[in-house]
């Protein structure tokens, strides 16, 4: 019984203590930096070095609409660890489409304490599978001072 009582504890606690969040802390980070969302880029090496991100951080997709020399980029939300690993778009949600990255670029609030798994899905995949075009980031919580 005591176990039961004191898991639950902490695990009220540690909601109480997510649920404080710093908005004014906020980033927008340029996905891919100044290279952007292209092809051949290594997307986890760049989560690795930009990371960590928070929650209500921006992040901004920029990428050039399709030409000759590019067949076109796309965001997509992956729903699952699964599916980002085998890059199967079959349940996923499209965020922006090929013309969508242009100026400003397209951009996506991490407004929840979760994994987000996200991928070009353009050419049957191929983007994701072969060009690297997919990573994900877990906003961590602002702790309040």
């Amino acid at each position: 019984m005591a176990f039961i009582s004191y898991t639950t504890h902490g695990f009220i606690l540690l909601l109480a203590a997510a649920s404080l969040l710093a908005v004014s802390d906020a980033k927008t980070i340029v996905v891919g930096g100044s290279e952007g969302w292209r092809f051949g880029f290594n997307y986890t090496d760049w989560v690795f070095k930009n990371s960590p991100f928070y929650i209500n951080d921006e992040l901004v997709f920029k990428y050039d609409p399709p030409s000759e020399n590019n067949s076109g980029y796309s965001v997509y939300l992956l729903p699952n660890l699964w599916s980002y690993i085998q890059c199967d778009f079959s349940k996923a949600k499209m965020l922006a489409g090929p013309n969508q990255g242009g100026g400003e670029g397209f951009k996506v609030e991490l407004n929840q304490w979760r994994p987000y798994y996200f991928a070009s899905g353009d050419k049957d995949g191929y983007n994701c599978k072969e060009g690297l075009m997919k990573f994900f980031a877990v906003p961590l919580p602002h702790w309040n001072n």
